[in-house]
């Protein structure tokens, strides 16, 4: 999808992409094998601790990475019930296959999505 919200350049491998809307969100679903997606706020202090963790995670799988602002999709976060933040949901194939809250070593997230 040219001009996507959620692609950073043509290839978003090694790149996280920030979901912006529902529809991208829906896209990323149906097209991606292994999706995880990192549920966050903008004042979220964990959050802000994780995303250099995330961005190198992206940079070393071949899964998607992606990024949901709770704040700005709600709807998405609602569906999912996400609670708490930063939260993790692990999705193969368009469902939920595992889900991470809170602070999270590297490991345990790329464990989560292998």
């Amino acid at each position: 999808m040219a001009n996507s919200p959620a692609r950073s350049g043509d290839d978003a491998s090694g790149a996280v992409a920030h979901v912006e809307t529902e529809h991208v969100f829906e896209d990323l679903l149906e097209t991606e094998g292994t999706l995880l997606v990192d549920f966050y706020a903008e004042w979220c202090g964990p959050c802000k601790m994780m995303a250099p963790i995330v961005e190198e995670l992206a940079a070393e799988v071949d899964a998607t990475v992606a990024k949901i602002n709770v704040e700005e999709l709600p709807p998405v976060a609602a569906r999912y019930e996400v609670k708490s933040i930063p939260a993790f949901v692990v999705f193969e194939d368009g469902e939920e296959t595992d889900r991470l809250v809170g602070m999270q070593e590297k490991s345990d997230l790329a464990a989560a999505i292998e």
